[in-house]
């Protein structure tokens, strides 16, 4: 047996987002569901599903399988979901807030559901968890779709005006947010090229104008934040956005509520290649646009890294040539499950000289054979990274939670803990258990 011990102070979590777990959201992925929820139960009669997908519920086959609804019903359950991280020793969770309850109507902010998130950030710094909060997670109020969502030159504006609402309710608690996940690594591309995701658009230029958008409002809500942990509150209100300023702030303890770290969380996959100049050159095309373009647009205005890595890409020419076929599969997700990748992508990240977290990796898994194998043989890469020189300061697990995987619908079980759907209940599966104890030791044993 080989024990790999992690850094002192390193933090063990898990994610979550805000349109997965909650519940009764509406926002453009709600009217999404329910208009496309019936055609995508109807196409899923045409693939043949393995049993222990068809018993669950909902199944591939039902229409409410596509659509959100009570989701995890973790909008009302937060504290019971709090107390099972903490049960499994974690000190590190992730969550989104959802934007469409902040600002329902343009400029019109909700007190109420912002009391609701601060009472969230309460309830884990009570257990002794540590709030990462991300403010967007693929969801846009409906109103700001109507606008053009992220086409519109003016969107920074509007997502900045939202982020500062927030930050200023919740600074005196928090000390981590990310901006964006995977904004221009998943989103974009689903959104705009693929024609996958909502509004289902298939137009290169209109691509590149939401990935240019997006990168503009995340440093003008880098900025933004900068600034309001450095203002007194007298002088919040006051307040605007200036593009041209940029403050450095000096590193100070975040427990004291005056020092912020403001991050990007981007879904990075390895991309192996052939060994011949063409599929090099294709390759290392590919690699920038899938892995590194938001965070070479943005530098250097962030302060860490959220990687989220679940799979091996083979869409460069000649990949079979450097890395042969696995023989590991998410059979759910239909992903090549390759763990030395995570070291890969670690060591590209590098050269950014940014704090890492593990913001996301798991694996679909209702049966709870394979999760156990595939956090230890990730975690092992992950120490790997860290003898090299890589600067990672915690692993969070996708996800606490069975709950809404988007197109996907319920069918990919990814949680720690199981689900049932039907009334709710939480039952913590055998891998999260091997799971809290490496959160405990801070130590991997395989």
């Amino acid at each position: 047996m080989t024990i790999y011990k992690f850094p002192d102070n390193f933090k063990w979590g898990s994610a979550t987002s805000a349109h997965q777990i909650e519940g009764d959201n509406n926002n453009d992925w709600s009217e999404w569901e329910s208009k496309n929820a019936n055609l995508k139960a109807q196409k899923a009669k045409e693939k043949k599903w393995p049993d222990h997908i068809l018993s669950n519920y909902p199944n591939p086959l039902q229409e409410e399988n596509y659509i959100s609804g009570k989701a995890c019903d973790s909008y009302n359950r937060y504290e019971e979901d709090f107390d099972i991280a903490e049960k499994l020793n974690q000190n590190i969770h992730r969550f989104s807030i959802e934007w469409s309850r902040i600002e329902p109507e343009e400029g019109r902010f909700n007190e109420k559901e912002m009391q609701h998130y601060i009472n969230v950030v309460k309830a884990l710094k009570n257990r002794g968890i540590e709030p990462m909060i991300t403010l967007w997670h693929f969801t846009n109020p409906v109103w700001f779709a109507q606008k053009g969502g992220f086409l519109n030159i003016d969107s920074p504006k509007y997502f900045t005006r939202y982020v500062k609402f927030v930050v200023k309710n919740l600074k005196d608690q928090v000390g981590l947010w990310i901006t964006f996940n995977e904004a221009t690594t998943v989103y974009s591309g689903h959104s705009y090229l693929k024609g996958l995701w909502p509004p289902q658009h298939t137009n290169i230029l209109e691509w590149r104008r939401v990935n240019k958008n997006i990168v503009r409002a995340h440093i003008q809500t880098y900025k933004a934040i900068k600034e309001i942990y450095n203002h007194s509150p007298a002088n919040l209100e006051s307040f605007e956005v200036e593009p041209q300023r940029f403050l450095e702030v000096q590193p100070r303890d975040r427990a004291t509520s005056h020092n912020v770290e403001v991050g990007i969380a981007e879904s990075n996959s390895f991309n192996p290649s052939g060994n011949s100049f063409y599929e090099r050159i294709i390759g290392r095309v590919y690699n920038y646009y899938r892995n590194l373009f938001f965070l070479s647009a943005a530098f250097p205005y962030y302060d860490f890294i959220g990687l989220n890595y679940y799979n091996l890409d083979r869409k460069v020419p000649g990949s079979y040539k450097s890395v042969p076929k696995q023989d590991w599969y998410m059979e759910d997700m239909g992903w090549e499950i390759y763990p030395k990748g995570i070291w890969h992508v670690l060591g590209q990240l590098k050269k950014f000289k940014k704090p890492i977290y593990i913001t996301e990796n798991g694996t679909a898994d209702s049966k709870d054979l394979v999760r156990e194998q595939y956090i230890k043989e990730h975690l092992k890469w992950v120490w790997r990274a860290i003898q090299d020189g890589v600067e990672v300061q915690g692993y969070l697990y996708w996800s606490l939670l069975d709950n809404f995987e988007w197109a996907y619908g319920f069918i990919p079980r990814f949680g720690l803990v199981e689900v049932d759907f039907k009334i709710f209940e939480r039952r913590i599966r055998p891998s999260a258990l091997e799971y809290a104890r490496i959160c405990k030791e801070n130590t991997l044993q395989i």
